[in-house]
C-alpha cells in the first residue's frame, strides 16, 4: 500500500495568530509534524498543502515538498478538510502520481510519533477498513450510556436511545472519540466516496497523557511541557 501524507496548513487563525508558525521551544509548530511525517516508514512521499507563502517557505525548510499553493477558496475558517485533500489528491494524480491511501496530518495536534503513522496505515492495510483514525478513550461517566441530550420538551433523554441508563460502570461498553492527530483513507474512498471516513472506520488509540491540540494560547505552554517531559523519558 502507497500512502500520501498531506500536511494540511493554512495561514489564517483565531485563537492563535499564524499559529502554524508558532515557536515552540525555537521551531516552528508546523516543523514537528514536517519531521514526524518525514521519518514514517509508511509515508511514501509528503506534501504540504497551504494557501501562505510563508508557510511554504518554511514547510520547504523543513523537508517537505510544496507543489501547489492552495486556492483561498479551500483557505477559509469554515473549510473542511474532506476538499482540501480531494483537491491535493487531484493535482497529484493530474501529474502522474497516484497512491493507495492518503494520511492527513494537521500540525495542530502535534504529540504522534512516525510509529503511529506506521501503525495506522498497517491497520488500515490489513484490518479491510475504509479509514484509520486516532483515538481516544471516553472517561466513563461521559460514555454515551450515561449521557443525556435535553429534548424540545425540557425532558432528557439518553444519547443512546435507550430508556434506561447501564446501571454499572463496570457493564459500559468502551466508547472512543477523535484525537485528531492522524487520518488514514483510502484513496477510492476519499475521491469516489467522497469522504474521509467511508464505511467502516478503525481506530487507532493514542496515549492521552501524551495527546493535546493547539488552539489557545496556553495549549503552547502545555506543548512545550510535553515535549520536555517526552526528552526526559529519552
Amino acid at each position: 500500500m502507497t500512502a500520501l501524507g498531506v500536511i494540511t496548513a493554512r495561514g489564517g487563525s483565531k485563537g492563535i495568530p499564524r499559529k502554524n508558525l508558532a515557536s515552540v521551544l525555537g521551531k516552528p509548530l508546523l516543523a514537528y509534524t514536517a519531521e514526524v511525517a518525514l521519518a514514517a516508514r509508511r509515508l511514501s512521499r509528503v506534501i504540504l498543502t497551504t494557501d501562505d507563502e510563508e508557510i511554504a517557505s518554511v514547510g520547504r525548510q523543513y523537508g517537505l515538498e510544496v507543489p501547489f499553493l492552495r486556492p483561498a477558496e479551500l483557505a477559509r475558517d469554515n473549510t473542511p478538510s474532506l476538499p482540501v485533500l480531494q483537491h491535493a489528491v487531484r493535482w497529484m494524480e493530474g501529474r502522474g502520481a497516484h497512491f493507495d491511501a492518503i494520511c492527513l496530518l494537521e500540525p495542530t495536534t502535534p504529540m504522534r510519533r512516525p510509529s503511529d503513522i506506521d501503525a495506522c496505515i498497517d491497520l488500515l492495510e490489513h484490518s479491510g477498513a475504509d479509514s484509520v483514525a486516532s483515538v481516544l478513550p471516553v472517561p466513563h461517566n461521559y460514555n454515551p450510556h450515561w449521557v443525556y441530550f435535553r429534548g424540545a420538551d425540557g425532558s432528557l433523554k439518553l444519547s443512546t436511545g435507550e430508556t434506561a441508563p447501564i446501571p454499572r460502570r463496570q457493564e459500559l461498553p468502551d466508547a472512543f472519540h477523535r484525537e485528531g492527530s492522524i487520518y488514514v483513507v483510502r484513496r477510492d474512498v476519499l475521491i469516489e466516496g467522497n469522504s474521509l471516513y467511508g464505511g467502516r472506520l478503525a481506530g487507532y488509540p493514542m496515549d492521552p497523557a501524551e495527546s493535546i491540540t493547539i488552539d489557545e494560547p496556553n495549549d503552547l505552554n502545555r506543548f512545550e511541557q510535553l515535549l520536555e517531559a517526552r526528552l526526559v523519558k529519552l
